[in-house]
């Protein structure tokens, strides 16, 4: 298997697991009604730099509406997915200096150094997290209320894929 067959592969593993492991195991932790975490997002901060941007849309909607599928939740999982990927490849303009100081084929901590990566990944779970929490509630009233749901669910969000990448992703430092 060459190296872009097998990272195809592994992509759509991870697209089904991590689909998996949100709507099995992530979506019955609610602690105190203000932590929820939300990992399937993995999938979108994980996906190669040259991916299409039509794929990276794309996939990103059909993982949003797979999660909502199993939670009953039409369209907000998939909303805050596409909203994510849309902002991903400004982010990755943004903060990087150039194609040259991209290393790796995709974002990792090993590839692009603790600043880079928490930089990246604070941002786009923020991102998604914001969208998905106040699409949920729809109204400002519970502003405040909203936005700490937000900060420590995307907090706990956060320390999973850190976890992650020091733990089960091969080449880690």
């Amino acid at each position: 298997m060459d190296v872009s067959s097998k990272t195809v592969v592994q992509n759509i593993l991870r697209f089904f697991l991590l689909i998996l492991f949100q709507v099995l195991v992530l979506n019955h932790i609610n602690l105190g009604g203000f932590i929820n975490p939300y990992y399937y997002i993995l999938f979108i901060l994980l996906l190669p730099f040259n991916t299409p941007r039509w794929l990276l849309l794309v996939s990103s909607l059909l993982l949003g509406t797979g999660v909502d599928l199993f939670t009953n939740t039409p369209g907000l999982n998939a909303a805050a997915c596409l909203l994510t990927a849309f902002i991903r490849p400004f982010l990755i303009t943004l903060i990087s200096s150039g194609p040259e100081s991209l290393i790796g084929d995709t974002p990792s901590l090993k590839n692009q150094g603790i600043k880079w990566f928490l930089y990246y990944s604070i941002t786009l779970v923020l991102v998604h997290h914001f969208a998905l929490f106040f699409l949920e509630i729809f109204r400002f009233d519970e502003f405040f209320r909203t936005l700490l749901r937000v900060i420590l669910s995307s907090l706990f969000t956060l320390l999973l894929v850190l976890i992650t990448e020091y733990l089960f992703l091969p080449g880690r430092k």
